[in-house]
């Protein structure tokens, strides 16, 4: 029953933040190490660590996201590792156009750490093709992990 209680609290914990996050300003970040070039510009890596507990924490990462409009392809997806998850707990994936929320998902988290997350930035319905991702967005992917990776047993 106390491991039931600490989920809920941890759950409800990352909520208040992911609430907390759309009132804070955005910062272009890449997940990847280095400088990354995306559609001309250059994005620094940055990752937000928010410690829920001594033992785990909330990750953030902010990464662009351009769908051209040439674009022909129907779907766009969010994928990643993470080497020190907790498991029991999805990824949520905020996307803002402009700094407004326009998509929120969540998905599972695999045994081995993968995730991903399908979208479609493209609807095709006969001759009439609506597109629902044109432009530049921010993707916020939020992950509950162990701080100290060493500790987890």
């Amino acid at each position: 029953m106390k491991n039931m209680n600490l989920k809920v609290i941890l759950f409800a914990s990352i909520f208040v933040v992911l609430a907390f996050s759309l009132t804070t300003s955005f910062a272009f970040a890449h997940p990847h190490s280095g400088q990354v070039l995306i559609n001309g510009h250059i994005h620094e890596p940055q990752t937000e660590i928010t410690p829920l507990t001594g033992m785990i924490a909330l990750e953030k990462s902010t990464i662009f996201f351009h769908s051209p409009k040439e674009n022909s392809l129907p779907w766009a997806f969010v994928e990643g590792n993470i080497a020190n998850h907790v498991e029991g707990y999805p990824v949520i994936i905020q996307i803002f156009k402009n700094n407004d929320a326009v998509h929120f998902a969540q998905t599972n988290v695999e045994e081995d750490g993968d995730y991903e997350y399908k979208f479609r930035v493209l609807n095709s319905d006969g001759n009439n093709t609506t597109k629902i991702f044109d432009g530049d967005y921010l993707v916020k992917i939020f992950k509950v992990v162990y701080l100290n990776q060493e500790s987890v047993i």
